[in-house]
């Protein structure tokens, strides 16, 4: 089963975003890596939530939040996606610790499939 594992936040401005989530909710931002800068949501162990990112949004994608979720093949969910009603936004991408893959629902709703190595 696909569990969701996080979120991504793609804005035209994530500079500005990355000063605006801290400061109203505690978030804690790391340095960008590939224009993606990590967020962490924890603030202790008891009070743990999903954490994610924020990214400049591409053009397919200028703004708005997409959640991910985990599964075991992203071929595979992204067959069985297609089959459903998906579209493919951004074909299978290869990372240092995983696999990314962007889809959008039959009704328009935006996720991510990730796929650990």
């Amino acid at each position: 089963m696909g569990k969701v594992i996080g979120f991504e936040l793609s804005s035209q401005e994530p500079e500005k975003a990355t000063k605006f989530y801290p400061e109203v909710f505690g978030w804690k931002i790391s340095e960008p890596k590939w224009d993606y800068w990590a967020i962490s949501t924890e603030k202790d162990t008891e009070n743990s939530g999903i954490n994610g990112g924020i990214s400049k949004g591409p053009n397919d994608y200028p703004h708005g939040t997409r959640i991910q979720i985990e599964v075991e093949s992203v071929d595979e969910a992204i067959y069985k996606a297609k089959a459903n009603g998906a579209m493919v936004v951004r074909e299978k991408m290869d990372f240092d610790e995983f696999y990314l893959a962007y889809l959008v629902d039959p009704t328009g709703i935006g996720f991510g499939l990730i796929q650990n190595k």
